[in-house]
């Protein structure tokens, strides 16, 4: 293992805060198309269906009825029938994400001595924690 290289720190271990983000190994959750930037949601998408077909037949009476989508349909002169879907809504796909944990907890690489430590569930309040606390610490270096 290699060696890290460290500043030495000017204070103690309980006058920081460590901020990190991390993902736990070989776990995965469905994600909406929002969260995993999907082209489809971002853009809409084109779904073509034979409908001179069994499957075909049963794919059209599913978005017609059951998809709960918006679209406009229009037909080839192949006899494909064309459905185009409009963008910000739910593809057909199921996307999997690996979650991300959020977390702060005090001190630095050489441990927490209170033990305290925050997880958040929304990567936005972690933004927010971090930027508050990092303008205290402007703040405090302004005052000397």
């Amino acid at each position: 293992m290699q060696m890290v290289n460290r500043i030495d720190p000017n204070m103690p271990v309980g006058a920081y805060q460590t901020y990190s983000i991390t993902a736990p190994r070989d776990a995965a959750v469905v994600a909406a198309c929002e969260q995993v930037a999907c082209p489809a949601w971002q853009f809409g998408w084109e779904s073509k269906v034979d409908e001179t077909t069994d499957l075909g037949k049963q794919q059209a009476a599913y978005i017609r009825q059951q998809s709960g989508r918006t679209f406009r349909e229009q037909r080839t002169g192949d006899g494909l029938t064309v459905f185009r879907f409009e963008p910000h809504q739910r593809c057909f796909e199921e996307h999997r994400t690996r979650p991300e944990i959020y977390l702060v907890r005090d001190g630095d690489w050489r441990g927490n001595p209170t033990g305290r430590k925050r997880q958040h569930t929304r990567p936005a309040d972690w933004v927010e924690d971090m930027t508050e606390n990092q303008g205290r610490i402007v703040d405090l270096q302004q005052k000397g």
